[in-house]
C-alpha cells in the first residue's frame, strides 16, 4: 500500500512541475508579445528593421536598447514613434558608454635562420 501511495504522489508531482514549467512558458511568450507589441507602436519600420539587424549580431546591445526604450515610453519621454536617425543617436550614446572589451593581440613567431639547413 505504501509502494502504491509513494507512486501517486509521484506521479502528482511530476503533473505539478510539468503544469508550473507550461505556466512560466507561456508567461514568458506573453511577455515577449507585449513587449514586440510596444517595441512595434515606438518604432517606425526601418527603426525596427535596424533594430533586428543588431539583434542579430548583438544581442544583448538590442536588449538594452529595447529595454531603455520600453522605460522612455513608459516615463512619456518619448513622444511620437522613434526613426531610424533617432536609433542610430541613441546607438551612438550607448556605444560611447560601454567600455571597448575587444582586443586583438598578435603573436609574431620569429624565425630563427639555421645555418645547418645549407
Amino acid at each position: 500500500m505504501d509502494d502504491g501511495l509513494e507512486a501517486i504522489r509521484q506521479k502528482r508531482m511530476a503533473e505539478l512541475q510539468a503544469q508550473q514549467g507550461g505556466d512560466q512558458a507561456e508567461k514568458q511568450a506573453r511577455q515577449q508579445e507585449m513587449k514586440n507589441s510596444m517595441l512595434s507602436a515606438i518604432l517606425d519600420q526601418q527603426a525596427r528593421a535596424r533594430l533586428n539587424t543588431i539583434a542579430q549580431v548583438k544581442p544583448e546591445r538590442a536588449q538594452k536598447v529595447e529595454m531603455m526604450l520600453i522605460n522612455m515610453y513608459q516615463r512619456r519621454q518619448i513622444m511620437g514613434q522613434v526613426g531610424e536617425a533617432e536609433l542610430i543617436k541613441m546607438l551612438e550614446e550607448i556605444s560611447k558608454t560601454e567600455p571597448k572589451s575587444s582586443k586583438v593581440n598578435f603573436d609574431r613567431r620569429r624565425v630563427v635562420l639555421d645555418s645547418d639547413s645549407d
